[in-house]
């Protein structure tokens, strides 16, 4: 068996990277927890939403490049806004598609008409801003800006963000959404931006969580009482056999 002295340099190793990596080791636990026991339609958000959006149809529309001559198309979308018809040109040009005049962004009314086409009726604005910017831990991170924020009455700290620069409903946020986020972090462990699975933190601590679990069962391999009783004797047998020979 392994000696008094390396036991107890293992034993040490052992506690100390348990608490070490303890506490990520219960975020881990308990965001794995979360993760399981909800639905990601709830987490989504799409209890606020209708299930069937009204859905916009137009026709005897004219293309971009007849309402605008020299315009060059890679990408178009259409978009229906209050009513009317808009192409939204190359991810950047906001065009009627009637009459072609080109806007730089929609306006609050536009927007809260968007929003209601999606979200329930029973939901009560409680007011709209528009943000410019948003950092690496925002809800609305990575997503089309500028963009109106529709914050509704409640608990439940509810918003819907609409796309300024196309008039598309982006997404809802609530407080559910925002549990799951957080815990989303501590399970990546991407403190920076949230999203990154491969970084080099959740790969360090994984190499860390192997280690010490594979140390718990070298404690317990020498420290067995029953491995003892089927090693001590082998050896035993092994001596009495070399000194026999």
């Amino acid at each position: 068996m392994v000696k008094r002295k390396t036991a107890k340099k293992i034993r040490k190793a052992h506690r100390y990277l348990g608490i070490f990596i303890g506490i990520q080791f219960i975020m881990w636990t308990v965001s794995g927890l979360y993760f399981s026991w909800t639905e990601l339609d709830e987490i989504h958000g799409d209890h606020f939403r209708k299930e069937q959006p009204q859905i916009a149809a137009f026709g005897n529309l004219s293309s971009p490049t007849q309402l605008h001559p020299g315009l060059e198309v890679s990408s178009a979308e259409l978009y229906g806004i209050s009513g009317e018809p808009f192409y939204f040109i190359n991810d950047h040009l906001l065009m009627n598609a009637r009459t072609g005049e080109v806007i730089d962004k929609i306006d609050e009314s536009q927007a809260l008409d968007i929003a209601a086409r999606f979200m329930k009726d029973d939901l009560e604005v409680e007011n709209i801003e528009l943000i410019t910017e948003t950092g690496k831990h925002h809800e609305y991170r990575e997503k089309l800006l500028p963009a109106y924020v529709i914050s509704y009455e409640g608990d439940e700290n509810l918003k819907a963000y609409i796309g300024a620069g196309n008039g598309s409903f982006q997404t809802v946020r609530h407080r559910n959404w925002r549990w799951f986020d957080f815990l989303w972090m501590t399970h990546t462990m991407d403190y920076e931006g949230r999203d990154d699975f491969n970084n080099s933190l959740l790969r360090a601590f994984s190499l860390l969580g192997l280690i010490t679990v594979l140390s718990g069962f070298l404690l317990w391999y020498i420290s067995s009482p029953t491995v003892r009783k089927v090693v001590q004797p082998k050896k035993k047998n092994k001596k009495k056999a070399f000194q026999a020979n």
